[in-house]
């Protein structure tokens, strides 16, 4: 099955909205300490720049936004970003575009310069953190110094 991949840009924007919050209330994920409720969720082709070291893609099937993914600096530090927002709606899930976005930003992170790369997600996101470890993430005790999202319970690294 083909789903096209691409940076966002602006008429993408009310799609990809909607889907991060409504997957993320199917999850739990609402309120304050939640990816779904950042400012940025409004209007993400604004945030996600290459010359800011940043990237957000989203996945098409059947020429329907079903997905996205984004890479951003996670500090000051210039070699840790952060892997953002990965969101699919129930009916793209197991066909392996997770998995390509995510390679995606990571091939964009290890271009960029990055030599890190962190994460937080929830426990019950189950099929999203298999994902991660099979692409090498490890889980870590506690969140890295700094994270916007104190409402997460799980936290993974992975060497670019």
């Amino acid at each position: 099955m083909r789903f096209p991949i691409k940076e966002i840009e602006q008429a993408d924007d009310s799609a990809i909205c909607k889907i991060i919050k409504n997957v993320g209330a199917e999850f739990g994920a609402v309120g304050d300490g939640f990816g779904p409720s950042d400012a940025e969720v409004l209007a993400m082709s604004q945030h996600y720049h290459k010359s800011s070291r940043s990237v957000y893609l989203v996945a098409k099937l059947k020429d329907k936004i079903v997905g996205g993914c984004g890479i951003a600096p996670f500090d000051d530090t210039g070699t840790v970003c952060e892997l953002k927002k990965l969101f699919l709606l129930p009916e793209s899930r197991g066909l392996g575009i997770g998995r390509e976005l995510t390679q995606q930003c990571l091939a964009f992170a290890a271009e960029a310069g990055f030599k890190e790369c962190y994460l937080d997600t929830l426990q019950n996101m189950t099929a999203a953190i298999a994902l991660y470890k099979k692409l090498g993430f490890t889980q870590l005790d506690q969140p890295l110094p700094g994270t916007e999202h104190n409402g997460c319970d799980v936290w993974m690294l992975k060497r670019l």
